[in-house]
């Protein structure tokens, strides 16, 4: 009997052993994705992070580098933890650990909107093959009500960004609000303030001129400086907090830019969406090629680069609006039309009914009644382009074009330099000496 009973004893203490190891490790997977998880929020905390920090204090050496060569302005805490919380990896690796060979990185562009942000998120999840691709979302500044909204996401790998230079960051020094500054129609010379004017008369404003700052040094970080899309030559897709993404988008857009090259050569990138933000497209059978507009737009790298060589034309004209300054200055000094192709269906839309980072306030939504409505018919729910289709081409459209001067807000030399920096923050050996720019 005894020889019969050590076995037993045997497995039943190996049993045991098992089971702890197991419970252990399970443990321990948990306690790893819960502080993952949690990495953001707990590492972002309050306004007692705004103070600034002494030179080289917790700096990596060489951002403390090109930070003095490039005269960024000086850092407070809580600057220097995004910039940290810019390097770490995409979460939701583990499940979907590979991005399809030709997939066309996303970029969503987000201010402080969280009921706007939530339906994105909703719409961008019933997208077709959205799991096959990167999320990228890149904050103006941090807001809590956002990062959240952006953690809970699992419908495919997502990395947040977030834009270390926002005035929202900065709450009693350039670029934010300083008791030195300007305000309004302030002169210089008798209120003894800092600030140079627009060609209208008024001072910065750092809640306005936030927009065009973050959209540039977000360019600027997605082609030249994340390790995930720094080597990509091919589309990315833009998209911003108040664009309704239809389920058709992403396949959509991949034959877009696959007939691109044959369809449209002189073509500088893809839409959406129409630019006249009010229509849903034709309805006709071809596609269509106008001026780009701004809703669900993409381009590649090398329209990139010649973007990114009109720099100096970019952070000097006096338009707080990216689009804008695009339109009335960056695109004519390409010296032709610039073109982009789309479908004759719209496949994304435009809904916000607030801007410039009004953001949440006491009133509550932008959103009628907290919620949009659209009607998405069965025909937007597929990919509704044809490959035989021709082209039919906008050769004269309304809007902004060479010549306009721009709506001013932006004439601040702080803002000028502080933008420029953005443009060469991967390209030290590329900037200009200040004579050059003044």
């Amino acid at each position: 009997m005894a020889s019969h009973k050590k076995p037993r004893i045997k497995y039943a203490a190996l049993r045991r052993f098992l089971a702890v190891v197991l419970i252990t490790l399970l443990g321990v997977f948990l306690l790893i994705f819960l502080l993952r998880t949690n990495s953001i929020s707990s590492s972002v905390s309050g306004p007692e992070d705004e103070e600034e920090v002494s030179e080289g204090s917790n700096l990596n050496v060489n951002h403390s580098h090109y930070r003095q060569i490039l005269n960024l302005p000086k850092q407070n805490k809580l600057s220097i933890r995004l910039e940290k919380l810019n390097q770490l990896p995409p979460r939701n690796i583990d499940l979907y650990p590979n991005l399809a060979k030709d997939h066309i990185p996303i970029v969503l562009y987000v201010h402080n909107r969280p009921q706007y942000l939530q339906v994105v998120v909703q719409s961008l999840s019933q997208v077709v093959g959205i799991s096959e691709t990167l999320l990228i979302v890149s904050h103006d500044g941090y807001f809590e009500k956002m990062n959240k909204i952006v953690e809970g996401i699992n419908f495919c790998q997502v990395k947040q960004i977030f834009a270390p230079y926002s005035p929202h960051v900065f709450s009693n020094s350039f670029p934010g609000i300083s008791l030195a500054d300007c305000k309004e129609k302030d002169d210089p010379r008798i209120e003894h303030c800092e600030g140079n004017p627009d060609q209208y008369g008024n001072h910065r404003s750092p809640k306005i001129v936030s927009l065009k700052h973050h959209w540039w040094w977000m360019m600027n970080t997605v082609w030249d400086g994340l390790e995930e899309t720094r080597g990509h030559s091919g589309h990315i897709l833009f998209i911003e907090e108040d664009h309704f993404i239809f389920p058709n988008a992403y396949r959509s857009l991949q034959l877009l830019t696959a007939l691109k090259p044959k369809k449209c050569p002189d073509c500088y990138a893809v839409n959406l969406a129409p630019c006249d933000v009010n229509s849903r497209g034709e309805g006709w059978e071809n596609l269509i090629a106008e001026r780009m507009g701004n809703v669900g737009y993409a381009f590649n790298h090398t329209v990139w680069r010649k973007i990114h060589r009109k720099a100096t034309e970019f952070c000097s004209f006096d338009e707080y609006n990216w689009d804008i300054t695009m339109w009335a200055t960056v695109f004519p000094s390409f010296g032709l039309p610039v073109y982009t192709l789309r479908g004759p269906r719209t496949s994304a839309v435009h809904f916000g009914k607030c801007g410039l980072h009004q953001g949440q306030g006491e009133r509550g939504s932008c959103i009628d009644n907290g919620s949009v409505k659209l009607d998405i018919e069965d025909i937007d729910k597929v990919v509704n382009i044809k490959p035989d289709w021709g082209v039919h081409m906008y050769k004269k459209q309304a809007g902004y074009q060479a010549g306009f001067k721009g709506w001013g807000g932006w004439g601040d030399k702080r803002d000028r330099e502080l933008c420029l920096g953005f443009a060469y923050m991967y390209h030290l050996h590329d900037y200009p000496s200040p004579s050059a720019t003044s």
